[in-house]
């Protein structure tokens, strides 16, 4: 696994002034002198720079104390995740994984060399402890590929200490303000690079950039927004399902599902003989990142409940038998989900994406105002929700009202995303349906979780039966989750019931 580095600096246009006075700033007490180290960077990208377009950057740098390979990926304004590995010839194999969904068949080269003498300052406090590191950068920049030029600057650099407090950053940046230095107007030196490194005349220029799009003003507009949110939501999750990245496996697999309910509730704006294709691939890909997903839910709600048991109530070895569960197939389905992300069937699923932004199949209606074409796509669904939702409640208790129940939350999650996209075209109504729908998205969640429990809950009472141990606990269990579910569906009436006075008094 390859070390990962939270990189927290900001960057400063210099002159041949160098470096103020730093010793002004609260909390400092000494700047250290730490000498001039010479470092040599080349950064990797395709012929039409597709990491750049995306803001990620990856080098291989010698000199200094962190040499080796470095793939930094944006995390917010002025924070990126800076992930290593050793010095090698070839771009390493878990670094060029994590870059492609953007590179995809395209092949990866060098394109710029940064050759900089760094000279270093630390900042420390009281104690001696590093509050950051203060370096003003000499920069040599020179385009690897056919036609480029060369540039030069200086800037500063500061980078936050491990762990340390951003406010400090603003301390520095204050005094760095009143000394006269301002921020740079370029994100890092690769961009700056690139910038002024430009080939002229050469054929190998970067690819033509998409336009940047208007305020929206067209119900397509609105739509083609969300579908473009989620589409960059599932490049951007990519390396973080990669690293197994807590959580990102869910939010992709939300990303997935939003995608496909845009597409379904919005058949009006954009072509379905087109987008239900795509939507049968997103369906695959969300069924494949659900391996995990469902097993962890399953894991974390039988964890709860086994804890709130009083120990006269737990019998036998149920905690080791659920940890086996728990973990039985993870390797393996670790491994399987990695496979997806780097099958042709994902790459070519991301193709079609990106080819449904850029030329997306729109209809007649894409043209209409967003009140009109987007208020009816989205009544039309909350009236597809209510109908199932009233016939649950008046199913009778058992599996015929659990599936109904469980249709119904289906339908209430496209409702909630049709109604996301519409929000910033509606507004307030809008908003507030969304919010309903997530309440009894959540409501309705909870009684599918219980029925999943309890189906898991059987199928580890006959393996703990079949091998002579005690299932007790697990029909204690069994009968919590039914209350549990008997408590959703005697709430529900109450709760849909506000929904659709909430929805009556929007409309």
């Amino acid at each position: 696994m390859a070390d990962t580095k939270r990189e927290i600096e900001r960057k400063y246009e210099s002159d041949e002034s160098g470096l103020p006075d730093l010793t002004g700033v609260a909390g400092v007490v000494s700047v250290i002198d730490k000498g001039v180290v010479s470092l040599d960077a080349v950064y990797y990208d395709t012929a039409d720079e597709r990491l750049a377009a995306a803001s990620l950057t990856l080098r291989r740098r010698t000199g200094g104390d962190d040499a080796g390979w470095h793939l930094k990926v944006p995390v917010a304004p002025g924070v990126r995740d800076e992930i290593r590995e050793p010095l090698s010839d070839t771009v390493p194999d878990t670094l060029a994984a994590l870059v492609r969904s953007r590179v995809r068949e395209a092949e990866l080269a060098p394109a710029v060399r940064l050759r900089s003498d760094r000279d270093v300052r630390h900042l420390v406090d009281a104690q001696g402890k590093l509050l950051a590191e203060v370096s003003v950068d000499a920069v040599h920049a020179e385009r690897l590929t056919e036609g480029g030029g060369t540039a030069q600057w200086t800037e500063i650099e500061v980078e936050l200490a491990d762990d340390g407090d951003p406010v400090f950053l603003d301390k520095v940046e204050k005094r760095l303000r009143k000394a006269g230095v301002r921020p740079s107007s370029s994100s890092s030196k690769l961009a700056r690079a690139l910038a002024e490194t430009r080939p002229s005349g050469s054929g190998k220029k970067k690819r033509k950039a998409p336009p940047v799009p208007g305020e929206p003003t067209t119900a397509g507009d609105h739509v083609l927004a969300y579908v473009r949110a989620q589409r960059d939501a599932i490049l951007e999750l990519d390396p973080a399902v990669r690293q197994d990245v807590y959580d990102s496996v869910h939010r992709m697999r939300v990303a997935t599902r939003r995608l496909r309910g845009t597409f379904r509730s919005y058949g009006k704006v954009l072509d379905r003989t087109v987008t239900d294709p795509v939507g049968e691939e997103l369906k695959w890909l969300a069924g494949e990142l659900g391996v995990d997903r469902d097993r962890e839910v399953m894991t974390e709600r039988l964890t709860t409940v086994l804890g709130e048991l009083p120990p006269a109530l737990i019998s036998g070895p149920i905690r080791a038998r659920l940890d086996t569960w728990a973990n039985a197939r993870r390797g393996g389905s670790r491994g399987r989900l990695i496979g997806v992300l780097d099958s042709e069937r994902y790459l070519g699923l991301l193709d079609s994406l990106d080819a449904l932004v850029a030329g997306p199949p729109v209809l007649p209606d894409a043209a209409g105002k967003p009140e009109k074409v987007i208020g009816k796509a989205v009544r039309k669904d909350f009236g597809k929700v209510s109908a199932l939702v009233e016939e649950a409640i008046e199913a009778p208790p058992g599996p015929d009202r659990d599936l109904a129940l469980h249709e119904a939350r289906k339908k209430a999650k496209r409702t909630r995303y049709a109604a996301e996209a519409a929000t910033p075209a509606l507004g307030t109504p809008a908003r507030a349906l969304a919010k309903s729908m997530k309440s009894l998205t959540s409501l309705l969640g909870e009684h599918q979780d219980s029925v999943m429990v309890r189906v898991t809950l059987r199928e580890l009472s006959a393996v703990a039966h079949a091998a002579g141990e005690s299932s007790f606990t697990y029909g204690v269990l069994y009968g919590r989750e039914e209350q549990r579910a008997a408590g959703v569906e005697a709430a529900l009436p109450e709760a849909w019931k506000a929904i659709v006075a909430e929805r009556s008094a929007q409309v």
